[in-house]
């Protein structure tokens, strides 16, 4: 037989047989697809321990609406899109008092084999589903909880004491080893890496997880976290700015005191850029807006301005002269709102005193005395199950688990001072920063508020930043964030592992950070 015909039937052959192939996998694929959609329905009836799995339905791809929502509310940007998925809702009752609802989420495809977990603000009491959508999309198993009570109140919890340890710490713990069985259930294996994502009180979750159950991720984001009670700092700002409504700095004058901090530090790092890089270093006086003749929003009379002075000033215990809380930093007067403005001090403080401080449905908060009961406040730290002040992390390095820790430096809710307290006592009990450095990162930026927004590039990508970290061995020696004005990039910068900051190179735009190096200060 001729040689090209054998060529050309063998050829023939080969592309039936690659067609053929393909045509299975491709079967096989959607199989699977269906046997996930099949099983995620069929995961209604799995039994697991103190759990009591409520729905189980598969999502297809850009359908889903958040249960209450309004059919013509503006939709959340983070679940416009959504791939399809299996949507698994459960209650969880690891005691008698416990009603913690959860949400975990399974892509029906394309399932990177890990998980993501994500945390509240607040006081929790609803589950987080953007920060669902968000995880979704980066194929992420993903689950979130309530922390096993309704709304952004502490009233549940007032003489329910198991469910104040299920808001401490108990809800994430129990949701995150549900979730894991869920995984496996769905997909035959469990997630081969599983992560803790989220800011506030979110940080301070992440940062319990670490502390007291160590082996339940590998690798914890914590942002802003919610070390301790912001009870002292908050009723400091209120003693300031409401007691005296003489004393009240309404928000329009906000913006004059902020360029006022701008033109005092700005300058300090060297670079005129609105930005103060490290405001330890700012010694800012609100006295240079004082008002001198008529009151307008451009200056500060004498009251308001012996208010902002305590608003920038540490909370000391007024008999030992203790420092208690650190003040606000210089830059983030645009967010002073968020303690100073009236005509009630922050709302999820409020409730934390009413309902386990004082235990009084019925409590003023205008009542408090800022000497007669700090006591109190100090005593409700010394066996409040809400912090996370423990240092001793080593459990946690010991299984490789990495921990990034970021903080706003203008940051009007948290101090950002506090977040490097606790970094700096990590290090005194893990045995300095040579035995962390592989495990243990904190990046400080500036000009960013309360988890994000801020004069400064305030978007960034920890999440990969960390899974590089954990998955790949590559610890992150800076991280790219960025600043938009109406959706347009018009900053960018590195952040850099704390203590060290970016420095600009001396040429090139110093809105490029191509043109800054992360060094110490």
């Amino acid at each position: 037989m001729n040689v090209e015909i054998i060529a050309a039937r063998c050829a023939r052959a080969l592309v039936a047989a690659i067609s053929i192939s393909i045509a299975f996998v491709i079967t096989t694929v959607r199989e699977v697809e269906v046997n996930a959609a099949t099983s995620c329905s069929m995961l209604k009836s799995l039994a697991l321990p103190n759990t009591s799995i409520t729905s189980a339905e598969e999502v297809p791809a850009g359908t889903f609406m958040p249960p209450g929502a309004a059919p013509n509310a503006q939709p959340n940007p983070a679940l416009i899109g959504l791939p399809s998925f299996c949507r698994i809702t459960a209650t969880l009752t690891p005691s008698s008092d416990s009603e913690i609802k959860t949400e975990v989420w399974l892509p029906v495809a394309d399932w990177n084999r890990k998980l993501q977990a994500v945390g509240n603000g607040g006081l929790a009491g609803a589950i987080n589903y953007g920060a669902l959508g968000l995880a979704l999309k980066n194929a992420y198993a993903t689950t979130s909880t309530d922390t096993g009570h309704t709304g952004n109140t502490a009233g549940a919890m007032l003489a329910h004491p198991d469910k104040l340890v299920d808001f401490a710490y108990r809800s994430v713990h129990e949701m995150t080893v549900s979730a894991k069985l869920i995984v496996d259930a769905f997909y035959g294996t469990g997630p081969r890496l599983s992560y803790w994502n989220s800011c506030s009180t979110g940080g301070r979750q992440g940062l319990k997880e670490g502390q007291q159950f160590p082996n339940d991720f590998d690798g914890i984001i914590a942002g802003a976290p919610a070390i301790r009670s912001l009870a002292a700092s908050v009723m400091w700002v209120a003693n300031a700015t409401l007691s005296n409504p003489a004393s009240y700095i309404p928000p329009s004058k906000y913006p004059a005191i902020h360029r006022a901090a701008l033109d005092a530090c700005d300058a300090i790092d060297g670079l005129k850029d609105r930005l103060i890089d490290d405001p330890t270093h700012c010694r800012f006086d609100p006295a240079v807006l004082a008002c001198q003749g008529e009151d307008g929003p451009q200056c500060l009379t004498a009251p308001q301005l012996e208010a902002a002075r305590k608003i920038l000033a540490p909370v000391r215990n007024s008999r030992t002269g203790q420092e208690v809380a650190a003040g606000l930093e210089p830059g983030a007067e645009l967010g002073w709102g968020a303690k100073a403005a009236g005509p009630q001090p922050y709302a999820p403080t409020i409730e934390r005193l009413k309902y386990l401080l004082f235990k009084d449905p019925n409590w003023n908060w205008r009542t408090f005395d800022f000497d007669r009961d700090l006591n109190l406040l100090e005593g409700l730290a010394a066996t409040d199950p809400i912090d996370a002040v423990d240092p001793d992390l080593k459990a946690f390095a010991s299984h490789g688990g990495k921990l990034l820790l970021y903080h706003g430096w203008s940051d009007a809710l948290i101090s950002p001072r506090g977040t490097i307290a606790y970094y700096n006592s990590v290090l005194d009990a893990m045995a300095g920063t040579r035995e962390t450095t592989n495990w243990l990162r904190l990046f400080m930026v500036p000009g960013m508020g309360h988890c994000g927004g801020g004069d400064g590039p305030n978007t960034f990508d920890t999440v990969t930043a960390l899974d590089q970290w954990v998955d790949k061995g590559q610890p992150p020696d800076q991280i790219l964030a960025t600043h938009r004005t109406n959706a347009i990039v018009d900053r960018t910068r590195p952040l850099c592992p704390y203590p060290q900051v970016a420095r600009y190179n001396g040429t090139g735009s110093i809105d490029d950070a191509a043109n800054f190096a992360c060094r110490l200060p």
